[in-house]
């Protein structure tokens, strides 16, 4: 038990898409307790691009986390001085007293009921994000030329569209990270991660009235943005700042902790993962140190925040406007910086997919209970005795002639083509474990190239990247590591904990939001000048160090690999021709 020693600490809760994990860290970033719970997901069997879920749940979820966290750690909740959140980019809609609004297609939509939750993964405004993206608006410069269907107003404009006006009126809509620090709080401050990155809030010049106007929604202007966020001119807080005066006595109650602990403004879960990887030194060949980054150094480093999906985030001192890639975004994390945010809307899923879906996936699952190992696990050795069989150098020499392209949910950059969808060339007739085998690997390869596409549209526009800092799941898989080295041409640095990461950058927004509240004090705007260089501070002090991935490719697979990345490339421009083939024949 640390409950005795331990006179503070800091609670950060990151809600995933399946799952809500909270952790107690102290100030030098030591986990003390994990806890993760499992969240519900709705589909609906008739429309695949339908994902739902329940503030309700989640809520009561994050409750669980944290006091399981207080038990295992012994920590008072008297030493808890402060609580940060992230979130994926899901719409949570209630009405103005909090209460849950359903979201569901059909006659209960905006009543009051649990389904109130439109995940990111929904692809139901598929029609609403083509009317955006035909009007011009400067608010698409600020998302690469292109508004994903994934954001919160192609979803705000499909539900004025299926429910009445009388509640549509009625409604609330959040950023699920803004409504989680609004349920802990009561306070309705947005951040200004959530309302630039998904809300369609404009750098500099706040709301875009005759955008709303162009696209139906102009009732949002008329009410003075009441629904989604402050009026013009009206604060948005930087990450961490406080939110109202911390938590209330209800949430209190159901989190286990004191009212009145700081709550610090919150942030999207990728972002959260760019927060808890990006200030992380590493050690070398020789187990020594790295120097202590600066801030500046930040903007060489690309966050890839891979779970269900990836997100490729990356910082620059000044705007910087790319194709197909979300963002500049302005103050997201730091104030006074911008970001750019690609992503890759399957990848943990993908991989998932491709071994569920296989013939010889029963077999592989046994043969991994046999062993008791895990099955990616069984899966690199089958590899690797190919391998050998067929005596090549490589696993990608063993695949070459087999090419995957992985889009098969649609493409969120750099692309941003919500139609694309994925293919797979140099079929066998074959449905083996071996067969499995391959197409795992060429899945994994798959990723890979289209993060070096990613980066290569990233610098081609102005950045600088030179190293990627992996956080979530797939930082386990060690061959997707260093393909992603080697595919990209630079080193990749792991964290400590690739599950832990996400959540510590949420505990680090608790830290920052103790820090001003107990601080000298003064305005806002006092608060958000010294924002940027405070939070590095706390970055650099609780990320622990990382491992160094190097690229490791001999000259034989490099050529290979430049080979392969040529085909990637061409598949795109092939799908675009064939799907204009097609369109132009069935007009």
């Amino acid at each position: 038990m640390t409950g005795s020693t331990t006179k503070s600490c800091y609670v950060g809760v990151d809600v995933g898409t399946g799952s809500v994990r909270a952790s107690i860290v102290t100030k030098s970033g030591k986990v003390l307790a994990s806890s993760t719970q499992e969240t519900k997901t709705w589909r609906d069997p008739h429309d695949h691009r339908v994902f739902e879920q329940s503030t309700t749940d989640i809520w009561s979820r994050i409750g669980v986390a944290i006091k399981d966290c207080l038990s295992a750690s012994g920590v008072e909740p008297s030493a808890v001085k402060g609580l940060g959140f992230d979130a994926t980019c899901s719409l949570a809609v209630t009405d103005f007293e909090g209460e849950p609004v359903i979201v569901t297609k059909g006659e209960e939509i905006g009543g009051h009921g649990e389904r109130n939750t439109i995940l990111w993964a929904d692809h139901r405004a598929e029609e609403e994000a083509e009317l955006i993206n035909r009007t011009g608006s400067v608010v698409l410069d600020y998302v690469g030329g292109k508004m994903s269907l994934e954001m919160e107003v192609p979803k705000v404009l499909w539900l004025k569209k299926h429910m009445s006006p009388e509640h549509f009126h009625k409604c609330q809509f959040f950023d699920l990270p803004d409504f989680l620090t609004y349920q802990a709080t009561r306070d309705s401050s947005r951040s200004t991660c959530s309302l630039t990155c998904k809300c369609s809030y404009v750098a500099n010049s706040g709301w875009q009235k005759e955008f709303f106007e162009q696209i139906g929604l102009e009732e949002l202007s008329e009410r003075e943005y009441a629904q989604m966020g402050p009026k013009d001119g009206e604060e948005v807080l930087i990450a961490g700042m406080p939110v109202g005066e911390g938590l209330s006595k209800k949430a209190a109650e159901e989190l286990g902790l004191r009212p009145g602990t700081p709550v610090g403004s919150a942030i999207i879960d990728a972002y959260a993962g760019w927060l808890g990887t990006i200030a992380a030194r590493f050690a070398d060949d020789k187990q020594e140190l790295s120097e202590v980054p600066t801030i500046e150094e930040s903007g060489h480093r690309l966050a890839a925040v891979a779970g269900t999906s990836t997100c490729h985030i990356v910082q620059s001192p000044s705007d910087i406007f790319v194709n197909g890639v979300w963002g500049p975004y302005k103050d997201p994390i730091l104030s006074g910086w911008w970001m750019n945010e690609g992503g890759q809307s399957s990848t943990g899923q993908l991989i998932d997919f491709i071994l569920t879906t296989h013939p010889a996936y029963p077999e592989l699952v046994e043969l991994g209970k046999k062993n008791q190992k895990p099955i990616h696990t069984v899966l690199e050795e089958r590899l690797e005795k190919l391998r050998t069989e067929s005596a090549v150098e490589t696993l990608t020499e063993l695949t070459k002639d087999l090419h995957l392209y992985p889009d098969l949910h649609g493409n969120r950059s750099p692309i941003a083509d919500p139609r694309m969808r994925g293919s797979i060339v140099g079929l066998e007739l074959s449905n083996s474990l071996n067969d499995l085998a391959k197409k795992y690997h060429a899945t994994l390869l798959a990723i890979a190239l289209q993060t070096r596409h990613i980066i290569d549209t990233l610098n081609g526009a102005g950045h600088h990247i030179s190293a990627i800092y992996m956080s979530g799941g797939q930082a386990k898989n060690a061959g997707l590591m260093q393909l992603f080295a080697d595919v990209c041409g630079m080193p990749v640095v792991l964290p400590r904990d690739s599950g832990g990461a996400v959540v510590l950058g949420a505990a680090m927004l608790g830290r920052l939001a103790v820090e001003f509240a107990q601080g000298e004090g003064g305005s806002r705007g006092k608060l958000k000048e010294g924002q940027a260089e405070r939070l590095w501070g706390i970055m650099v002090e609780m990320t622990p160090p990382g491992t160094l991935v190097s690229p490791k490719a001999s000259p034989r697979e490099k050529k290979l690999l430049e080979a392969k990345y040529k085909i990637f490339l061409e598949s795109i421009e092939i799908q675009k021709r064939w799907r204009k083939e097609i369109e132009d024949a069935t007009k």
